[in-house]
C-alpha cells in the first residue's frame, strides 16, 4: 500500500463544519536530539471517535501526550474547537476539555474509589467544581455500573479492568470536549473489554464526547468512525474503519 495523505483518503476530515474537535497539524516533536514525531497531520470530528494504530514505538502515546501538553512540541498547530492550546500548560488544556487517560490508568492507590473520581472535578472551573461537590453524577454509573459498588474501596485493590473504568469515569468527571484514550485494552481480560468498548461508543453516541483513541484490538479499533496509521513518527494511512483492509491490519495491528 502506498503511503497516502489522510485528506485524499477521507476528504471529509478536512472538510467539515463547524470545525474539528481536535486539530493537529504539521507537528514535529523531539526526544532531546531525536525526532520522533514528523509533520503529523490529524483531525478529530466533533462527536466521532477516531482510532490512532501502529506498531509500538511508532510515536502514538507521544501524540497524544502532545496533545495533552505534557510533551512539547518543536513546530506545528494544536487547536481545540477552533483555539490553539500549543502554548497551554496540561491544567489550561484540562480546563478547555480536554481528557487524558493514560497508559497504565495512573489511579492512585491509596485514595478511595469516590476520592478518585473526585479528583476528575480538577479539570472544571471552581464554580463547577463547587456546585458538584461530593456528588457523583449519576451518568458515570450509568456507564460504569460496577463503579457504585465499590466507592469506598482503595483504587489499589480494584483488579486491571476495574481501574482502567475508574480511569475512564475520572476523565469524564471533568466534562471533556474530547477524550484521549492510551490503549484502555492493554493487559485487560476479555469480558471487561467489551464492557469497556461499549461504554466508549455510549460516551459518543450519548454525550457528543469526541475521543481520539490509541489501541491494538481490533475489534475495538472497529468501534471507531476513522483511523489514522502511524509508521516511524508520520501518519502514512487514514480512512473510514469500515473500510479497513486486511494488508492494512497486517501492516499496522499484527504482532
Amino acid at each position: 500500500m502506498s503511503q497516502t495523505s489522510p485528506s485524499v483518503l477521507d476528504p471529509k476530515l478536512d472538510s467539515m463544519t463547524p470545525p474539528p474537535m481536535l486539530q493537529v497539524s504539521g507537528l514535529n516533536v523531539y526526544y532531546g536530539e531525536s525526532h520522533i514525531l514528523r509533520d503529523v497531520d490529524l483531525a478529530v470530528p466533533q462527536g466521532k471517535m477516531i482510532c490512532l494504530i501502529g506498531r509500538n514505538g511508532v510515536g502514538k502515546t507521544t501524540l497524544l501526550k502532545t496533545v495533552m501538553g505534557l510533551l512539547p512540541a518543536r513546530s506545528g498547530s494544536i487547536q481545540l474547537a477552533g483555539e490553539s492550546v500549543i502554548r497551554l500548560s496540561p491544567d489550561q488544556r484540562a480546563r478547555l476539555g480536554i481528557g487524558y487517560v493514560p497508559q497504565g490508568r495512573e489511579i492512585i492507590p491509596r485514595l478511595t474509589v469516590k476520592e478518585n473520581l473526585l479528583l476528575g472535578l480538577e479539570a472544571r472551573s471552581q464554580k463547577s467544581r463547587r456546585l458538584t461537590a461530593n456528588n457523583i453524577p449519576a451518568d458515570i454509573f450509568e456507564l460504569f455500573p460496577v463503579l457504585r459498588t465499590m466507592l469506598s474501596r482503595m483504587g489499589g485493590d480494584l483488579s486491571g479492568g476495574q481501574q482502567q473504568q475508574l480511569a475512564i469515569a475520572r476523565a469524564l468527571m471533568g466534562r471533556p470536549q474530547l477524550l484521549a484514550l492510551d490503549e484502555p485494552t492493554e493487559g485487560i481480560q476479555p469480558s471487561i473489554i467489551l464492557d469497556i468498548e461499549s461504554a466508549v461508543r455510549r460516551i459518543v453516541q450519548t454525550t457528543g464526547i469526541s475521543v481520539l483513541l490509541v489501541e491494538q484490538h481490533l475489534h475495538f479499533v472497529r468501534q471507531a468512525d476513522y483511523y489514522y496509521a502511524m509508521q516511524k513518527g508520520g501518519i502514512v494511512a487514514a480512512g473510514p474503519t469500515n473500510e479497513l483492509s486486511n494488508e492494512v491490519i497486517q501492516r499496522f495491528l499484527a504482532v
